[in-house]
C-alpha cells in the first residue's frame, strides 16, 4: 500500500482500479517552411475545424451539465479567434518562418505564462485553457482525432492533465474519480468534476506501473492510496458511505436560512469570476453574490471591453440572480493581472504600485464606462458596487464625485437605472485604520482577507519560501477584522468578509461573534459553511 497527496478539486471517496489515460504527442518542434502565405491559410483552416469541434463539444456538454458549466467552450472558441493569439501565430509564421504547429504552441506557451503568473488563482487557472485551445489547433494540423478512455467501468482515471473537453468527453458511467498530476481547484476542469460530481486530485505524479490497480481517491483528505490493505479499504469504504449521507443532508438545507440557534441571520453569498460561475452559485443556493470579480471582461483580449459588453455581462448575472444582492467589483487589474493593451509600465513592486481603484481614478473615462455599464445594469437586479485598494477617504470622495457624473448622465439620457449601494473593500492596513471614516461614506465593507493579510505581515503570497511565514490566522489579522466591524456598525455599514478566511469553518464562530453581517464564498463552501453557521 502506497500513500500519495494531492490537492481536492472536489471532495468525494471513490474506491475502484486505476486506467491510465494517455495522450497523442505531437511534432511541435520548428520546421522552416518557404510558402509563409500557404501556412498562414493551413493555419486558418485548422483553427476553423477547431472552433467546429468546440461548438459540437458544447452541445454535447448543455445536455450533460447545463448551459452555464458548458460556457467554458464559448469562451475557449473565442480564445481561438483572440487577436493576441492570432497576431502571435502570424508572427511566428511570417518573422521566424516556423510552420504552424510551432507557432501555434509557442503561442499558447507564451500567453498562458502571462495568466500563470497572476496571482488570483481563477485567472492563473485560465492558463490552462490557452494551453488547451493550443493544444486543439495542433491535434487539427497534425490530422489527429480526439483521445478517448480504454476500458471497463467503474475506474480511476489518472492522467499528467485533463482538459474541459476531455473531462466532459468522459463517460460518467465508467468514471468513479480523476486524478492528474497538473490542475488546480479554480480550473475549469475542477469546476467540472464539482458540477458532475466526479472526485478529483491535481498535484499528483502519476506511474504507470498503476494501471489497472486498485486504489482509494479520498478528496478530503487529499490522498490517492494505491493497493490499499483491508483494514484501510474498510475505512475508506464506510467513510466514502457517511459522505455520501452527508452530501444528502446538505442537499436539504437549500433553501433554509443562514441562521444561528439564537436566531443571528448572516448573508452567504457567493464569489465568481464570470455570468458563467452564476450557475454554480445559484446551484449552491447562495443567497446573492458577495464578489464579482469584473476584471474578467478585460483580460485575454487585445482591447477595452465596451460599455455594451460590460452591460450586457452585468445585466445577465442580474437577471439571474432574481433580486438577490449582487456586489461587482471594478476592475482590478494591475500587480498579477495585465493585459497589454492598458500599456502599464513595468514595476519593481506591482502588488503595491499603479493598479485597481489607483488606475480609474487616474483613467476617468475607462472608469466611467465601467460604472454606466453597471448602472444601467442595475436596472434588471439588486445591483451593488464596491472599490478595491482603498487607502483614503479622499479617494472615496473622489469615486463618489465620478459616480454622481455618470448618474447625471443617464439622468439626463433618460436611462433608468436602480438604487446602487456603494462599498469598499478593506484590504490594507490602512482602510482598516480609517474605517471609522470610511464608514460614513459608503453603505457596506467587504474585507479582502487575501490582500489585508498579505500587507498586514509584509508577506508576498507568491513567495514560496514564505509559506512557514504565513499566518492566515495571525491575531493582528483578526484584530483588524474586529476593529472594522466595530468602525463599520458605528455608523451604519454593514461589514461582510470575501477572502479565503470567510469559508474556514474554524473561524465562523468567532467572526459571527465579532459581528460580521455577510460571508462570502466559493459556491461549493456555501452550503457546508451554512451548516455550521446553524450549529452555531
Amino acid at each position: 500500500m502506497k500513500r500519495y497527496n494531492g490537492k481536492s478539486m472536489y471532495k468525494g471517496i471513490a474506491i475502484g482500479k486505476i486506467s491510465i489515460f494517455k495522450k497523442t504527442v505531437y511534432d511541435t518542434s520548428l520546421h522552416p517552411i518557404t510558402d509563409v502565405e500557404a501556412e498562414i491559410e493551413r493555419y486558418n483552416k485548422a483553427r476553423d475545424t477547431a472552433v467546429q469541434q468546440l461548438q459540437r463539444i458544447f452541445k454535447k456538454a448543455v445536455d450533460e451539465i447545463g448551459q452555464e458549466a458548458a460556457a467554458i467552450f464559448d469562451v475557449q472558441s473565442m480564445m481561438i479567434g483572440d487577436d493576441d493569439f492570432t497576431d502571435s501565430v502570424y508572427s511566428f509564421i511570417r518573422d521566424e518562418k516556423a510552420n504552424a504547429e510551432y507557432a501555434a504552441f509557442q503561442s499558447g506557451e507564451q500567453i498562458s505564462q502571462i495568466f500563470a503568473q497572476m496571482d488570483d488563482e481563477y485567472m492563473k487557472a485560465r492558463s490552462a485553457d490557452i494551453k488547451d485551445v493550443a493544444r486543439r489547433i495542433v491535434t487539427v494540423l497534425c490530422g489527429g482525432g480526439d483521445d478517448s478512455m480504454e476500458g471497463e467501468g467503474n475506474q480511476i482515471l489518472c492522467a499528467d492533465d485533463l482538459t474541459p473537453a476531455e473531462t466532459v468527453a468522459l463517460d460518467k458511467s465508467k468514471v468513479l474519480a480523476f486524478v492528474t498530476k497538473y490542475g488546480s481547484s479554480q480550473s475549469h476542469t475542477a469546476i467540472l468534476a464539482r458540477t458532475m460530481n466526479i472526485p478529483a486530485l491535481a498535484g499528483v505524479i502519476i506511474d504507470d506501473d498503476w494501471n489497472g490497480k486498485l486504489a482509494v481517491v479520498d478528496g478530503f483528505a487529499g490522498e490517492l492510496i494505491v493497493e490499499p490493505d483491508e483494514a484501510t479499504l474498510a475505512q475508506k469504504e464506510q467513510l466514502r458511505k457517511e459522505s455520501l449521507v452527508k452530501l444528502e443532508l446538505l442537499q436539504q438545507l437549500k433553501g433554509k436560512e443562514s441562521v444561528t440557534k439564537s436566531g443571528r441571520k448572516i448573508n452567504l453569498y457567493a464569489n465568481i469570476g464570470s455570468v458563467a460561475d452564476a450557475e454554480a452559485a445559484i446551484e449552491n443556493d447562495a443567497e446573492g453574490i458577495g464578489l464579482f470579480r469584473s476584471e474578467f471582461l478585460y483580460l485575454g483580449r487585445s482591447t477595452y471591453p465596451t460599455e455594451e459588453e460590460q452591460f450586457v455581462a452585468y445585466k445577465n448575472v442580474a437577471r439571474k440572480m432574481k433580486g438577490r444582492k449582487v456586489i461587482i467589483r471594478t476592475l482590478d487589474i494591475g500587480a498579477d493581472k495585465q493585459a497589454d493593451y492598458f500599456n502599464l509600465e513595468k514595476e519593481e513592486n506591482p502588488a503595491m504600485g499603479f493598479r485597481a481603484i489607483r488606475i480609474c481614478l487616474d483613467r476617468p473615462d475607462l472608469f466611467k464606462t465601467q460604472l454606466r455599464a453597471i448602472y444601467r445594469a442595475s436596472a434588471f437586479g439588486n445591483l451593488a458596487i464596491m472599490y478595491p485598494m482603498i487607502i483614503s477617504v479622499e479617494e472615496v470622495r473622489r469615486i463618489k464625485k465620478i459616480s454622481a457624473d455618470v448618474c447625471y448622465s443617464l439622468n439626463k439620457e433618460s436611462i433608468p437605472y436602480g438604487n446602487v449601494e456603494q462599498g469598499v473593500m478593506i484590504e490594507t492596513p490602512a482602510a482598516v485604520m480609517m474605517s471609522e471614516e470610511l464608514a460614513q461614506e459608503v453603505d457596506f465593507f467587504s474585507i479582502g482577507t487575501n490582500d489585508l493579510t498579505q500587507y498586514t505581515l509584509a508577506i508576498d503570497r507568491q513567495n514560496s519560501k514564505l509559506e512557514s511565514f504565513f499566518d492566515a490566522h495571525h491575531p493582528a489579522v483578526l484584530k483588524e477584522i474586529k476593529m472594522t466591524v466595530e468602525n463599520g456598525h458605528k455608523h451604519g455599514c454593514w461589514v461582510g468578509i470575501c477572502g479565503e478566511l470567510g469559508a474556514d469553518l474554524d473561524l465562523t464562530q468567532q467572526f459571527i461573534e465579532m459581528g460580521i453581517d455577510e460571508l462570502s464564498v466559493s459556491p461549493s463552501h456555501i452550503l457546508s459553511l451554512r451548516e455550521k453557521i446553524r450549529s452555531i
